[in-house]
């Protein structure tokens, strides 16, 4: 297979660097409640989830997403500051990241500023998630713009999260320049059908796992120590993977939870936010 057969391509991780989720974006709270309800879960290895309402955070603050903004940053509280913060069984520590999207380079930058605003106002997110990232030499300065725009922004909010997180939604490997831009990039995002022949960018082997997320629809259930395999191989720290897909009226195959939740839970095991 590709992704075993690359030489020096990949930055393995090892065994005890352990795994946790990405959350791309699930469905409004109202419309999912189960999925909300699964993020704050005692030991679920949450490392963020994506708030998106209409594409960004919505023309006025909505009152179940502030409900499942609230129950998802006291448990990061809980988390990071509780009385037994090495318990294997503590809450899960995930921030809560705004979805602002970039398509591929077609926003205005002062459209985005003012989504960025709205989130932290409204939402008090910890970081951004930039979806429809471009990936080119060409686009990296205008990224690199919005990035350190909204650093500064993250570090005068009062969000609780010093830094916040920027996670850059190219879903394929961009150039390598990109890297220093954000916290993650999120470098594979498709199907498994073209997941398990992946191969990795020879680059990714300069920088730590942490740094690179992998987003993959249509895994099998038979599958999935295959698929945490390659993404362990290629490098890959944070994942999200689901055996729903985009055929069948689905439009969004992360907007749910896969059939197996609870047992690629067990498999990862529990878990904080780095």
């Amino acid at each position: 297979m590709p992704y075993l057969t690359t030489t020096g391509a990949a930055r393995r991780t090892c065994g005890g660097e352990r795994l946790g989720f990405g959350v791309p974006g699930y469905a409004h709270p109202l419309l999912a409640p189960t999925e909300w309800a699964e993020l704050v879960r005692p030991g679920t290895p949450l490392h963020w989830a994506v708030l998106n309402i209409a594409d960004g955070p919505g023309s006025r603050p909505d009152p179940h997403c502030l409900e499942a903004a609230g129950r998802l940053r006291n448990a990061r509280e809980r988390a990071l500051h509780g009385e037994a913060p090495d318990d294997s069984v503590r809450a899960a520590g995930g921030r809560l990241l705004g979805h602002l999207d970039l398509a591929f380079g077609n926003r205005p930058f002062g459209e985005l500023i003012a989504d960025a605003r709205s989130f932290l106002d409204w939402y008090r997110v910890g970081g951004f998630y930039l979806g429809r990232c471009p990936a080119e030499r060409a686009e990296l300065p205008a990224v690199r713009r919005l990035t350190s725009t909204l650093h500064t922004l993250l570090e005068g909010s009062d969000s609780g999260d010093e830094g916040g997180r920027l996670v850059l939604g190219h879903g394929t490997h961009p150039y390598p320049g990109y890297a220093e831009t954000a916290d993650q990039l999120v470098t594979f995002r498709g199907p498994w059908a073209d997941y398990r022949w992946s191969q990795v960018a020879q680059w990714t082997a300069d920088y730590p796992p942490e740094r690179f997320a992998h987003f993959v629809h249509g895994v099998p259930r038979t599958h999935l120590d295959e698929a945490m395999r390659i993404a362990r191989w290629q490098g890959a720290g944070t994942i999200f993977f689901t055996d729903r897909d985009d055929h069948h009226g689905q439009t969004d195959p992360f907007a749910a939870l896969p059939s197996y939740w609870d047992e690629i839970v067990s498999r990862i095991g529990p878990g904080i936010s780095e």
